[in-house]
């Protein structure tokens, strides 16, 4: 049985540039290559709609390099 997909909205700190932005995205399709991502740069948040737990993106993203917190998921 598939896992059901989610939308999760996250609060990433340390998104300076469109450079960042692009290494956010790369973690979160590391961890789910089908997850839909859409960064908000100026607002430091992501938008991601994947099959993962909001706890399990934010440690990717702590792994790349960010300080990420689940706002919902």
């Amino acid at each position: 049985m598939e896992a059901m997909r989610a939308d999760l909205l996250m609060q990433v700190d340390g998104m300076t540039c469109d450079g960042c932005a692009q290494a956010v995205r790369r973690a979160i399709l590391h961890l789910d290559p089908e997850a839909q991502v859409a960064v908000d740069l100026d607002h430091g948040r992501v938008a991601v709609t994947t099959r993962e737990q909001g706890l399990t993106v934010a440690e990717a993203l702590t792994q790349a390099g960010y300080t990420a917190t689940a706002m919902t998921g």
